[in-house]
């Protein structure tokens, strides 16, 4: 990002909303949505606040928009800001019952219109005209204009569920201040109103990221969430799209059917993140974009009103597929498709979702499936055992989406050949195996491992397991916490070999436990009695348990794994 577009300073709140500054929370820009729980915190962390306690209390990160330092467009922090806008509120509520019941009136109406003046809204010099400090967005702003920033009369009734949460907000913020008013004895409550104010605007302090357009925002956000801070770029794509609709004029209906089909989505994804599904939807139907150029590419294609719906239909045409994809387990495909995405989910691999996307779009159900399985086999061999860079492999899962999408590809067969390049080869694929190390104690290594044993069961043993299950567990010959000396390996060879694909079977869970780190000899008799063929095949070949044994067995697992994990026709 050039240093030109964005700039990076710590405010505190006094600084944020005096010397004339405005801020607008975008028309679309979401309602407000804080509940008591975020009250409750926010009030703590003020009540912590003074000469003699806390000096500072930090809010987080701010993403601002402006294109002349004046006017801000609150991109990111508006639930803060409105909050806080609130409690301020509150405060003018309890100096105005002062003043109303007689109490230094001329001092307490000073402090409320200097109050009203710095944090509320002023008189613009040149129209004479009352200016808010804070604009709402279109659902939220004349409730708050109306009625909660004139202190009049709240309506109870006729409300949407934002306007009921503003409302109650501004109740409970203006109980609190009347309680901590009354808990504190005597005294010159109206200077201690205004004290009160002085805190909060003095120390409580935000980190504020001020960029010039919408497109530095996003790449804000893109910086910011890679370092875990809760921003919602998904709310920035909204408003752009919400944008195209409003600088063509039209209609509420449609804003409200887009609106409402937006969150519907959003609402379906759940725990997933939008903007994960968002690049998976866009890379199945075009070019490849990369995330830090997503919102790039997609402001420059959608920019007309029918570009707009077109996304909104496209989105909700894959949203199911991405669903069964993401949540396998919830799905209503068959169960082959559950099983086989439900592998993909187990390794962790999400690269090949684009091409799914499409292929599920114009594939037959059973081209579909074969496809599914492929990217399991590919999965196996490309990602989990021999840990190529994803770079290429996701550019040609893209390319070979796109090819779909554009009806190039329409069956599996070409398919299969045009992802040639990411399938690798049984003689790499073998020597990865033969040398692969899975640390179990990762849980998703753990499920890998499993897998993997299972698979190993099924295939020469003909019994089918499910790799969930607890009634089994791994069973490591050469223990995971072996005593010194154990079976004569050094510490060294223990510290390697330990993990090894080849030192790892199953075993029932009762029987694994009874065993712990007991000498290999003690374990062969329980190993010969197991119900499973791939333990039992360990007792019957080795006498002793040594590293070369290890490396033996391992070598030949990568052989049977060569036959599982295959596609025919890329042989």
């Amino acid at each position: 990002m050039a240093a030109t577009n964005f700039k990076t300073e710590n405010n505190t709140f006094r600084k944020l909303i005096g010397n004339g500054l405005t801020y607008r929370i975008p028309r679309f820009q979401r309602d407000y949505s804080w509940t008591s729980e975020e009250w409750e915190d926010l009030w703590m962390d003020i009540g912590a606040l003074g000469p003699d306690r806390e000096a500072a209390h930090y809010m987080g990160y701010l993403v601002l928009q402006s294109p002349d330092d004046k006017n801000f467009d609150v991109i990111d922090g508006q639930q803060r800001l409105t909050t806080i806008s609130l409690i301020v509120l509150a405060v003018l509520k309890n100096l105005r019952r002062l003043v109303d019941s007689g109490v230094d009136p001329d001092a307490n109406t000073r402090r409320i219109d200097q109050i009203m003046q710095t944090y509320v809204g002023y008189l613009d010099p040149v129209t004479l005209v009352a200016r808010p400090k804070l604009t709402l967005n279109r659902n939220n702003n004349d409730y708050f204009q109306n009625h909660l920033v004139p202190l009049t009369q709240l309506p109870q009734s006729g409300l949407r569920a934002s306007e009921r949460l503003l409302r109650k907000a501004f109740e409970w913020f203006d109980k609190q201040v009347s309680d901590t008013l009354k808990s504190s004895g005597s005294g010159d409550d109206g200077r201690r109103l205004a004290q009160l104010v002085e805190d909060i605007s003095d120390r409580l302090f935000f980190t504020v990221i001020t960029v010039t357009d919408e497109l530095n925002a996003y790449k804000v956000f893109e910086t910011l969430n890679a370092r875990g801070v809760r921003l919602s770029a998904t709310d920035l794509l909204k408003n752009h799209l919400f944008s195209v609709l409003d600088r063509g004029g039209e209609t509420d209906h449609e804003l409200r059917n887009l609106e409402g089909r937006w969150e519907a989505i959003v609402g379906r994804l759940q725990a997933e993140k939008f903007t994960d599904f968002l690049r998976v939807h866009w890379n199945s139907r075009h070019t490849f974009a990369r995330q830090a150029d997503l919102f790039k590419t997609i402001r420059a294609r959608v920019s007309t009103r029918e570009s707009v719906f077109q996304l909104l239909r496209d989105m909700e045409e894959d949203l199911d597929t991405y669903l069964s994809l993401s949540s396998p387990e919830t799905s209503e495909w068959p169960e082959t498709d559950r099983h086989f995405a439900g592998t993909l989910k187990t390794f962790r691999v999400k690269q090949p979702f684009p091409l799914l996307l499409a292929a599920k779009r114009v594939f037959s159900a059973e081209d579909f499936t074969g496809l599914l399985r492929a990217t399991v086999v590919i999965s196996m061999r490309y990602n989990v055992i021999c840990t190529y860079s994803t770079g290429e492999q996701e550019r040609t899962y893209n390319a070979v989406a796109e090819r779909i999408a554009n009806k190039e590809l329409t069956t599996l067969a070409p398919v299969l050949t045009a992802m040639r390049g990411i399938y690798p080869n049984d003689r790499n694929f073998r020597a990865a195996f033969g040398e692969k190390v899975i640390r179990t104690k990762d849980s998703r290594n753990n499920q890998v491992v499993r897998f993997i044993l299972c698979a190993l069961e099924k295939h020469l043993f003909h019994r089918e397991l499910d790799f969930h299950s607890g009634a089994f567990n791994i069973e490591h010959v050469l223990p995971q916490n072996a005593p010194d000396d154990w079976g004569g390996f050094s510490s060294d060879e223990a510290d390697a070999l330990v993990y090894r694909i080849g030192n790892m079977t199953l075993l029932q869970a009762r029987a694994n436990r009874e065993l712990g780190i007991s000498a290999y000899t003690d374990k062969r008799p329980a190993y010969q009695q197991s119900d499973f063929g791939v333990t039992r095949k360990i007792a019957e070949e080795n006498t002793e348990w040594t590293p070369e044994r290890i490396a033996s067995r391992q070598a030949w697992m990568a052989v049977q794994a060569a036959s599982i994990w295959r596609i025919p026709q890329l042989d």
